[in-house]
């Protein structure tokens, strides 16, 4: 009598796992519908009309990013529903500072054994924030590899595209003398994780210990996912004023900010202008971070920094507190290179 042979699932790759994946997360992809959306998931690739977007002469801006090691803390406290709301805002963030409407976003996930609760959760709030940032979830890939990632560990990749009408690129028009309005951030957000685990390991605290500066645990509050400020951003460019916009990710303030202003000329930041929230203070003590390596390594409490005409202030701030952000005056665009920081974080 013959053996039956090996399997593709003996080998550790489970095909009906996937498609179970899909069928589970198809309604929460439904939910970020837009114009020009053409298919649903399960397709050999995803279809998006622009003409229906409302697009007369676009140009294309793509963008891709990951959640670093933020997934760690995921694996370690077992909450994996607002790393995928990470992942999108680290792309779609991305895409206004050139000026473009984030359009559609398709994930990468791979894992060595894919569990199907801890994956559906995984997307199911990438798919939240697509909805929240008006960007369509329309493909992706769940890749299972086993040998390739330890028990339980997996990663993330994301990738958008916007569109903007030709000649509506942003950074334009910076001149000396426009103010520099910052939005406040929700936290850490997803850059620096690799030191904000090394400071909590050299505090003695564990994920579960409550958390020294507010409610919930540790763990909780530094999963705090990525605030989204793209609506408010789309509806600051189609008004007039807006003149860039910089998201603070790794680097921080000091290598963000000039990337968003013209050659020979830099920015004066004010630190007085706002306060350092209090996971900043609590992860610059227990690390012995100087104020320096603050503003290098995290974004201090100022997720994104919209370039502004100061004749347009208030419309620019407008747009952005409509979609409930906080604005401060933190600065202004000045002759010379780089960023200039006035007064002290507090």
């Amino acid at each position: 009598m013959r053996k039956n042979g090996l399997t593709y699932k003996d080998a550790g790759v489970d095909i009906d796992a996937g498609n179970a994946l899909v069928e589970r997360i198809k309604p929460a992809a439904a939910k970020t519908d837009r114009p020009g959306t053409m298919a649903g998931l399960g397709g050999f690739g995803a279809l998006f009309d622009l003409k229906a977007a409302g697009y007369a002469d676009p140009v294309l801006v793509a963008a891709t990013d990951g959640v670093g090691t933020k997934l760690k803390l995921a694996i370690e406290t077992g909450h994996f529903d607002s790393v995928g709301i990470d992942l999108v805002a680290m792309c779609v963030n991305d895409l206004v500072c050139q000026g473009a409407e984030p359009l559609f976003f398709l994930d990468y996930f791979a894992t060595g054994k894919l569990e199907l609760d801890q994956a559906a959760a995984v997307i199911e709030g990438i798919a939240e924030g697509c909805a929240r940032s008006g960007c369509a979830l329309i493909g992706g890939e769940t890749a299972e590899m086993p040998g390739m990632y330890a028990p339980g560990d997996f990663d993330l990749a994301g990738f958008s595209v916007g569109a903007m009408e030709r000649g509506a690129t942003l950074p334009a028009g910076v001149v000396e003398g426009d103010l520099l309005l910052g939005l406040a951030s929700d936290g850490v957000h997803s850059n620096g994780y690799s030191l904000v685990r090394r400071i909590v390991e050299a505090s003695g605290l564990t994920w579960a210990d409550e958390c020294p500066w507010g409610a919930g645990t540790l763990g909780a509050a530094l999963l705090t996912p990525t605030r989204l400020y793209v609506k408010g951003a789309v509806a600051a460019m189609k008004g007039e004023g807006l003149h860039g916009l910089a998201h603070i990710t790794g680097g921080g303030l000091t290598e963000n900010l000039p990337r968003a202003v013209p050659e020979g000329l830099g920015v004066t930041v004010d630190l007085d202008a706002w306060d350092l929230p209090e996971v900043f203070q609590w992860l610059a003590r227990i690390g012995g971070m100087d104020q320096a390596e603050l503003l290098k390594t995290f974004n201090s409490g100022i997720g994104m920094v919209a370039i502004v005409d100061p004749a347009h202030r208030n419309e620019v701030t407008a747009a952005f507190e409509s979609d409930g952000h906080r604005v401060i005056e933190i600065g202004r665009v000045t002759a010379g290179e780089g960023v200039t920081y006035e007064g002290s974080l507090s």
